[in-house]
C-alpha cells in the first residue's frame, strides 16, 4: 500500500512516497540539491553534509536531506503540509560552511588533475561555495594507495565520501577497502595494502566525486572538452552494457558507462572499460593474400577478386564470430545462401536450438533478477561471464534471494547452495514437488558451460523442464555479444559447426575462438591478427566495434544500437561494406548500397530487430528431453581478461590476466 504524502518544497506543493528521502523528493520536484556522498545505488552514509536543507518547524538547524525520509516530517500547526526550503539564508550559509570545510585540506591540483573539467567538487565549489578561505594552517597530506594497474590514487584529494568503500563492499562484493582513523587522521585505505580483486573495480573511478581515484591507463592523456562522445553498446560480454566511447581524433581514449536500468544500471566491467588499448595493436589495416605459404600485402580489388574466384562453384561454409553485428551476419548469410552454402554462429559447439527463441534466449528479462526470490545457476559462472549481471544477482541476494549453483564451486561474491558439479542433480530435482517455489518469482539461468558439451541439448531440455515445473523465468546467459542476433537471423547449419567445417571454402567472419582444421581454403574477415588470420589464405581487414554502427541483441533478446565512434585504420573497411563489394565480384549483388538500406532489408525479414531497446516476449516451446551424462560442467570462460581478439591484443588485459593468475597461485603470508 503506497504512503503518498504532500510536502511543500521551495513554495511548490508536491506529492512524494513516505519512504522517499528528502533529496529524492527534491529531485522529483525538479529542485537540485548538491551532494558528494549520496548515491542512489549505494547505502546512505550521510557524512559529507553538502545536501543540507531547512525543515520549517523542525530543529533550528539544517537537516541532511539524504538521511531524512518524507514520513519523518511533521505537518504544520493546522495540519498544513510540511515545508522544506533548499534556498533559504540558513541553507546557503550551511553549504558555504561545508564547502569551506571540505576545501581546508584539498590541494590546489586542478591544473594537473585528471578530474578537471568533470569534477563535482569544482562544480559545487563554484555553485555553492565562497570565494575565500579563512584557513591559514599547512594542509595535511595522505599516502597514496596501490590498488593495482587500473585505479590511480591521489588520496590527499579525498574528501571521505566513502562511495568507493560502499561500492566495493555492497556491489562488487569485496572487502578490501575501508576507512580508518578519526577526524583529521581519518583516511580511506585498503586492507594490508592489498590491490583490488574485482572485475568491477573501475566503477569507483566514476563514483569518486573528486580526483582521488582516477583511471591509471587514461592518466594525463586528454581533457574532457577535447573528446568526442559517442553512445554505443559494449561487446565484451553478451549483456550489452550501454557505454559512451570518448575519442580524440582517431584514437579511442576511454569508455564510460551509460545508465540503463534494464541492462547494466550504471556499471560496466573492467574489460569493457579498459580494453581500448587493444584497439590500437595488432590491427589488420591492409588486405593480404597467401602465396607459397607466406602472406603478402594486396590491394582491395585483387583480394576481393581472389576471394570470389576461390568461392565460385565450391562448397562454402561460413562462420560468424562472437563480435559480429547483426547486419554483418545478415549480409554474409545472404551471400552464402545465394551460393548454396551453410553458415554457423555457434562456433563453440553450443547446442542452442535453431528457431526456438525461448530455448536460446529464454523468457526472463535482466531486470527480473531484482525481484527474484530464487535463482538457479546451471553451468555458468556469472562473476566471469557477465560481472555486471553478477552484481545484479548479488543485489537480489542481499534482499534475501536464495541462489543454487550446479557446477564446480567458484567465488560468486555471494553465498549460494552448491547442488553438485554436474547435471545429475537436475534429474532428481525434476522428480520433486516445487509447489512452494511456484508461487515465488524465480529464474533458471543456463550458461554456455552447460550447453557447449555433447549432451548440451539434453541439459537445455532438462533446464527448461525445471523452469516449467517451478514456474520460473528462463534465461540463457550467452558469452558472445553477436550470438543472439546471429541466431535470430537464422545463421545456423543443420549439423552444427561440424557440418560447416567439411566445406571446401571457409568464410570466417571474425571467429577467432576455435581452430579451423587443415584442408579448406580460408577467407578471414576481421579486425585483429588473431588465430583466424594466422590460418587464413586471404585476409580482408575489417572495422572493430567502435568503428562501425551495428545492431547487437543481448542475452535477454533486447536489440540495441551501437553507433560509430571513429574510423578503422589504414585500408580496413566496415564489415557490411566488404561483404557488399564481395557480392558484386560473385555476380550476385546484394540489393542495398548503404547501411540504412541493409537495416531496412534486415527489419523487413526480421521485424522484431526493428524494435530497438525492446525485449520481445518469446513463446514457450519446451525441448525434447533425453539422457544426460554425469560429467561435471566446465565453465565457458577460464580467463576473464582474454576472451576475444581485442582483449588479447591489449597489453593491459595481459597484465591483469597475469596478476589474476599470480593471485590464484600466490604464496601464503607465512611463506
Amino acid at each position: 500500500m503506497s504512503d503518498i504524502r504532500k510536502i511543500i518544497i521551495d513554495g511548490k506543493e508536491v506529492e512524494a512516497e513516505g519512504a522517499m528521502t528528502l533529496i529524492q523528493a527534491c529531485e522529483q520536484a525538479g529542485v537540485e540539491v548538491p551532494r558528494f556522498c549520496y548515491h542512489e545505488r549505494l547505502s546512505i552514509a550521510g557524512n559529507c553534509r553538502m545536501c543540507l536543507v531547512e525543515v520549517v518547524g523542525g530543529p533550528p538547524k539544517p537537516a541532511a536531506s539524504c538521511a531524512m525520509q518524507v514520513r519523518d516530517l511533521r505537518p504544520g500547526p493546522e495540519g498544513q503540509p510540511p515545508v522544506v526550503k533548499t534556498n533559504s539564508p540558513m541553507v546557503k550559509k550551511a553549504r558555504e560552511g561545508v564547502m569551506e570545510f571540505l576545501l581546508i585540506n584539498h590541494p590546489l591540483d586542478c591544473p594537473i588533475c585528471d578530474q578537471g573539467g568533470e569534477c563535482d567538487l569544482q562544480d559545487q565549489a563554484m555553485a555553492y561555495g565562497v570565494d575565500f578561505s579563512r584557513y591559514r594552517e599547512p594542509k595535511r597530506a595522505s599516502t597514496d594507495l596501490d590498488l593495482g594497474p587500473l585505479v590511480e590514487t591521489h588520496m590527499t584529494r579525498c574528501i571521505s565520501c566513502t562511495r568507493c568503500v560502499r561500492f566495493t563492499s555492497e556491489v562488487a562484493g569485496i572487502t578490501q577497502m575501508g576507512q580508518t582513523g578519526r577526524g583529521e587522521d581519518s583516511e580511506i585505505t585498503s586492507y594490508l595494502g592489498e590491490t583490488l580483486d574485482s572485475n568491477l573495480q573501475g566503477n569507483i573511478i566514476d563514483l569518486c566525486p573528486v580526483g582521488a581515484l582516477v583511471s591509471k591507463p587514461y592518466a594525463f592523456t586528454a581533457r574532457p572538452w577535447e573528446l568526442s562522445k559517442t553512445e554505443s553498446i559494449d561487446v565484451m560480454d553478451a549483456l550489452g552494457s550501454n557505454i559512451r566511447i570518448d575519442t580524440k581524433g582517431r584514437e579511442v581514449m576511454r569508455m564510460l558507462p551509460r545508465n540503463h536500468d534494464g541492462v547494466n544500471e550504471e556499471w560496466i566491467s573492467d574489460k569493457t572499460r579498459f580494453v581500448w588499448d587493444g584497439l590500437r595493436k595488432q590491427r589488420l589495416d591492409t588486405p593480404y593474400i597467401r602465396e607459397n605459404g607466406k602472406l603478402r600485402k594486396a590491394e582491395w580489388p585483387e583480394a576481393l577478386a581472389a576471394a570470389a574466384a576461390a568461392m565460385k562453384g565450391k562448397k562454402i561454409g561460413a562462420l560468424v564470430g562472437d563480435l559480429a553485428s547483426v547486419e554483418a551476419a545478415f549480409a554474409l548469410k545472404q551471400i552464402v545462401d545465394g551460393q548454396g552454402g551453410t553458415i554457423e554462429c555457434r562456433t563453440d559447439g553450443a547446442k542452442l536450438p535453431a528457431g526456438n527463441r525461448s530455448g536460446y534466449v529464454g523468457t526472463a528479462k535482466v531486470e527480473d533478477i531484482d525481484s527474484a526470490q530464487a535463482i538457479m545457476l546451471i553451468g555458468t559462472n556469472p562473476a566471469v561471464e557477465a560481472p555486471v549481471l553478477n552484481a545484479r544477482i548479488r543485489k537480489a541476494w542481499t534482499k534475501g534471494c536464495n541462489i543454487g549453483l550446479m557446477g564446480p564451486k567458484v567465488d560468486l561474491t555471494y553465498e549460494y547452495a552448491h547442488l553438485g558439479d554436474g547435471p545429475d542433480v537436475m534429474a532428481d530435482l525434476l522428480k520433486q514437488d516445487h509447489s512452494e517455489v511456484a508461487d515465488k518469482p524465480s529464474i533458471v539461468i543456463v550458461g554456455m558451460g552447460a550447453l557447449a558439451r555433447k549432451d548440451g541439448a539434453e541439459v537445455l531440455a532438462a533446464a527448461m523442464a525445471l523452469a516449467e515445473s517451478t514456474k520460473s523465468g528462463f534465461m540463457v546467459l550467452h558469452t558472445a555479444a553477436g550470438r543472439v542476433g546471429a541466431m535470430d537471423i537464422g545463421a545456423t547449419a543443420q549439423g552444427g559447426i561440424a557440418d560447416v567445417l567439411t566445406s571446401d571454402v571457409m568464410y570466417n567472419l571474425g571467429a577467432d575462438e576455435g581452430d579451423i582444421p587443415a584442408g579448406p581454403f580460408v577467407i578471414y574477415q576481421g579486425s585483429h591478427g588473431d588465430r583466424g588470420a594466422h590460418r587464413a589464405d586471404i585476409i580482408l581487414p575489417a572495422a572493430a566495434y567502435p568503428e562501425e554502427g551495428g545492431l547487437f541483441v543481448n542475452t535477454e533478446g533486447r536489440p540495441q544500437l551501437a553507433q560509430r565512434a571513429g574510423f578503422a585504420p589504414g585500408q580496413a573497411k566496415e564489415n557490411w561494406a566488404i561483404l557488399r563489394a564481395l557480392s558484386a565480384e560473385l555476380d550476385s549483388v546484394l540489393p542495398y548500397d548503404s547501411l540504412a538500406g541493409l537495416r531496412q532489408a534486415l527489419v523487413k525479414a526480421h521485424p522484431h530487430l526493428g524494435q530497438v531497446d525492446h525485449v520481445a516476449e518469446n513463446d514457450w516451446a519446451a525441448e525434447a528431453q533425453g539422457k544426460m551424462t554425469s560429467a561435471a560442467f566446465s565453465y565457458a570462460i577460464s580467463d576473464f581478461y582474454l576472451t576475444n581478439p581485442i582483449a588479447r591484443a591489449s597489453s593491459l588485459m595481459a597484465e591483469l590476466s597475469a596478476n589474476a593468475k599470480a593471485r590464484r597461485t600466490g604464496a601464503l603470508a607465512a611463506e
